[in-house]
């Protein structure tokens, strides 16, 4: 059935008449519901019937609007969200492979310090771990930071496995020199061996509200848990 609207367009010359849009309206009962968005410029006609007879139906158009416009925003927050999810989904699958890929040690420790912010989309990540008998203040990789022993604790928590943090501003005994970098961070507390140093890794970007407390960390406890069965792995230690 013809639309008179593309009727016009194929006659540029032509015009559309209120009785043409009625006609077609009649002909095309869904229109309107296939269509939503037309409703917000429409003006809903009001109607008399007298004096103390309450008129409802501007209230309901207004309200059939306001859902609308409600509908449309949830959509397309899920949307959003749904996006997001796949592309931090995607990031972190990469991550992971690029660490199985590692054909030693040392590249396996500059893929955690170095690569791995690249593949996150983050500003630096630091591999932390806690000053013991037999570690150095001397890294040998950069991005790893020494800790005094009870430090990851204190940092994150007893009880917390992942901090994710809004806004903050970054800390020097994580972040080292790189701090002044960091408005938004992960933090993931790292259970390498009953015979390791405590340790943690963290993810710092410039931007605040990078991170934030409502998101899932199912991704970024996977992704640590990688890390740990690596070093784990490298070094032929027993398990926590």
């Amino acid at each position: 059935m013809s639309d008179p609207v593309e009727e016009v367009k194929a006659k540029p010359n032509a015009g559309v008449t209120a009785a043409q849009v009625a006609a077609y309206l009649k002909r095309n009962p869904d229109f309107l519901s296939r269509h939503p968005e037309l409703l917000d410029a429409q003006v809903s006609p009001k109607r008399h019937k007298g004096d103390g007879v309450v008129d409802l139906q501007q209230f309901m158009m207004d309200r059939l609007k306001t859902d609308v416009a409600k509908l449309r925003a949830d959509q397309d927050e899920i949307i959003a969200n749904s996006r997001d999810n796949l592309n931090t989904t995607e990031r972190i699958h990469n991550a992971v492979i690029a660490l199985l890929e590692a054909e030693s040690f040392e590249q396996f420790i500059e893929i955690v310090t170095g690569d791995l912010a690249f593949l996150l989309e983050v500003d630096v990540v630091c591999l932390c771990l806690e000053l013991t008998d037999v570690t150095s203040r001397r890294p040998k990789h950069d991005g790893i930071q020494f800790l005094d022993r009870g430090a990851v604790d204190r940092l994150i928590g007893k009880n917390r496995k992942v901090w994710l943090r809004d806004e903050v501003e970054g800390d020097p005994e994580i972040y080292g020199g790189a701090a002044d970098l960091v408005r938004s961070d992960a933090v993931l507390r790292l259970a390498i061996s009953k015979v390791a140093p405590a340790g943690l890794i963290a993810f710092g970007t410039r931007h605040p509200g990078y991170f934030h407390a409502g998101q899932g960390t199912e991704l970024m406890s996977f992704l640590g848990r990688v890390i740990e069965f690596g070093i784990r792995s490298w070094l032929d230690l027993p398990k926590p």
